[in-house]
C-alpha cells in the first residue's frame, strides 16, 4: 500500500507576510527610546508607590534646608541656558503661499502646429525635422503645452524686446496672483531673488520687477543666471540664508525660464532636444521668518541639500551652451546626461538620508554597508526606502527619461511620480518652476494634509542636484483657481510610450 506523501512545509515567505515583519521592525527601531523609557518610568512609579508618607515628608524637609544661594545659582543658570538656546536657534522659514503662471490658450502649441512650424523653418534639414518629431512622440508632453508669442512666428522672432515681453508676461502674472492671494503690499517685500538661466538682460530681471512694483530702495535683490533647471531650489536656499540673517522679514522668490531667445534653428542633434521639451512657465513664492505667520503658512522649510559635480569635466560639459559649426548657439545635451544625473542624485541622497530617514532605514543601510565591506562585496547595496520619510515627491519634470530613472532608482510607485508626469504632460518642461506646478497638482487633487512631508528634487547644468524638504503646516483646501483649475478633473491621463504623429 502506497504511503501518502508527507505534506511539504510551506515556504516562510508565503506563511509569513514579510511586509508585516518589516513594519514590525520599523516600529520597534523607530520607537526604541520609547520602549526603553517605559520600564524606567514604571520602576520609578512603583518605587514611589512603595515609599511611606513619612519618608516623603523627610525628603521634602531636606530639600527646604538647601542653601538659598544654591537655589538662586541653579535658577540663574537655567535662565542663561534657556536664553542662549532661544537666541541661537535658527529662524523658521515658512512658505506663506505661491503662484504658478498659467499661459493663455492663444499660446498653445499642439503637436501638429509644432511640426508644421518646424517644416516651414528653412534652416532645418529633413533629418532634423524627423528627429524632432521622434523626440516629440516619446517626450511625454501633451497637446496643451505653450510657447511664447514670439515662437509662433516663422522663423521665431528672437529679439531682445520680445524676450523682455515674455519675461514681463510670465513674471508679472505670477506675482500679481501671489499678491492677491496673500494680501501682501509690494512695499513690505524685504528680499527679492529671481532666477532665470538663459536670459540675463541689463538692467536685470530683478530690476524689472523693482521698477514695475516700485519696491523699496533698500530691498535686498539678487538675480541668478546660468544655473539651469535646479536654480529654483538654489533661490529658495539663498532666501533661507538671507532670512536667517535678517529677522522679521519676508522674501519674494521668482523662478522662470525665458524661451523666446533660446529656440535653436540649426541641425546639430544634441541641441535639438530643448526645442521639443521646454515650454513657458514661471512661479512666484512668498517666504517669511516671522513666527506669527506660522498659522497662515502652507509649508515650513525643513532642509535644503545642494550637490555640485562641476569639478568633473564630463559633468561640467553635459549641459553646455555653445555654437554649432554654422555659428548658431544652443544648449547641447550630452549622451551621458542620465548617468551623470544618477551620480549627482546618489551624492545628494547620501547627505539627505541622515536628515530625514527613520532610524530603521539608517540601520539597514549601515548593516548592508558593513556586510559588503567585511563579508561579501557582491551584496547589492541597500537603497533606503524614502517612502518612509516622505508622503509626496516632486521630481523635476525634465523629461520622461528623468522621471523614469528616479522612479526606478528610488523604488517609487506610479502615484508617487504622478504629479511629475502630469505636469510634464500639461505644461512641458518649465525648467526651474516645474516643481511648483507639481506641488500645485498635488494640492489640486486634494491630497495635501497637515504634517505631510514633500521632497522636491531638481537637476541643472553644472552639473547640480538640489533638494528641498517641506512640511505641510495645515491641510490645504482644494484650490478653485490656479494652473490646474480647468483641467484637473481630466487628470491623471494615460501617457503612451509613443504618440504617432
Amino acid at each position: 500500500m502506497a504511503t501518502s506523501p508527507q505534506p511539504s512545509i510551506p515556504e516562510f515567505s508565503s506563511s509569513v507576510k514579510l511586509k508585516y515583519v518589516k513594519l514590525g521592525y520599523q516600529y520597534l527601531v523607530n520607537n526604541f527610546i520609547t520602549f526603553l523609557l517605559i520600564p524606567v518610568i514604571a520602576t520609578i512609579i512603583l518605587q514611589l508607590l512603595k515609599t511611606r508618607p513619612e519618608d516623603l515628608h523627610v525628603l521634602w524637609k531636606m530639600t527646604l534646608q538647601l542653601e538659598l544661594l544654591h537655589v538662586i545659582s541653579t535658577l540663574f543658570l537655567a535662565i542663561i541656558v534657556c536664553t542662549i538656546y532661544f537666541m541661537s536657534r535658527p529662524y523658521p522659514v515658512y512658505l506663506i503661499d505661491y503662484s504658478c503662471y498659467k499661459p493663455p490658450k492663444t499660446c498653445r502649441v499642439p503637436f501638429a502646429t509644432f511640426m508644421e512650424h518646424t517644416h516651414h523653418i528653412s534652416s532645418f534639414d529633413e533629418k532634423s525635422v524627423q528627429f524632432q518629431m521622434r523626440i516629440l512622440e516619446r517626450s511625454g508632453l501633451g497637446e496643451e503645452t505653450c510657447l511664447p508669442p514670439a515662437n509662433h512666428y516663422i522663423p521665431p522672432k528672437a529679439t531682445m524686446e520680445a524676450s523682455r515681453a515674455e519675461a514681463r508676461l510670465v513674471m508679472f502674472s505670477a506675482i500679481d496672483d501671489l499678491l492677491k492671494k496673500t494680501g501682501l503690499k509690494p512695499k513690505d517685500i524685504d528680499i527679492l531673488v529671481v532666477n532665470c538661466s538663459l536670459f540675463s538682460p541689463t538692467p536685470s530681471l530683478s530690476a524689472m520687477i523693482i521698477n514695475k512694483y516700485k519696491l523699496r530702495s533698500n530691498i535686498r535683490s539678487f538675480n541668478l543666471s546660468g544655473m539651469g533647471c535646479s536654480a529654483g531650489l538654489i533661490s529658495v536656499d539663498l532666501a533661507r540664508d538671507l532670512l536667517q540673517a535678517h529677522p522679521n522679514s519676508n522674501a519674494l522668490v521668482i523662478s522662470t525660464e525665458i524661451i523666446t531667445p533660446n529656440f535653436y534653428t540649426g541641425n546639430q542633434r544634441s541641441m535639438l532636444l530643448p526645442n521639443c521639451l521646454f515650454r513657458m512657465g514661471a512661479a512666484a513664492l512668498l517666504l517669511s521668518n516671522r513666527r506669527r505667520d506660522a498659522r497662515r503658512a502652507k509649508y515650513r522649510l525643513l532642509h535644503t541639500v545642494r550637490t555640485h559635480r562641476g569639478a568633473d569635466d564630463k559633468a561640467y560639459h553635459c549641459v553646455y551652451e555653445e555654437e554649432d559649426k554654422d555659428g548658431l548657439s544652443g544648449i547641447s545635451l550630452s549622451k551621458d546626461l542620465m548617468a551623470i544625473a544618477g551620480e549627482a542624485l546618489k551624492s545628494n541622497i547620501t547627505t539627505m538620508g541622515p536628515l530625514v530617514l527613520p532610524a530603521s532605514e539608517q540601520l539597514l543601510f549601515l548593516f548592508t554597508l558593513i556586510g559588503r565591506k567585511l563579508i561579501n562585496p557582491k551584496w547589492k547595496p541597500y537603497i533606503p526606502d524614502f517612502k518612509q520619510a516622505f508622503e509626496h515627491f516632486c521630481i523635476h519634470a525634465g523629461g520622461r527619461a528623468v522621471i523614469d530613472e528616479l522612479q526606478k532608482n528610488l523604488h517609487l510607485s506610479a502615484e508617487h511620480v504622478e504629479a511629475s508626469r502630469m505636469a510634464l504632460h500639461r505644461f512641458g518642461n518649465t525648467s526651474s518652476s516645474s516643481l511648483w506646478y507639481e506641488l500645485s497638482y498635488i494640492e489640486a487633487k486634494g491630497r495635501m494634509r497637515r504634517g505631510d512631508r514633500v521632497w522636491q528634487i531638481g537637476f541643472g547644468s553644472g552639473f547640480k542636484c538640489n533638494s528641498a524638504v517641506w512640511k505641510c503646516m495645515r491641510t490645504v483646501r482644494t484650490p478653485t483657481e490656479g494652473p490646474w483649475d480647468d483641467c484637473i478633473h481630466r487628470y491623471p491621463v494615460h501617457i503612451p510610450d509613443v504618440v504617432k504623429l
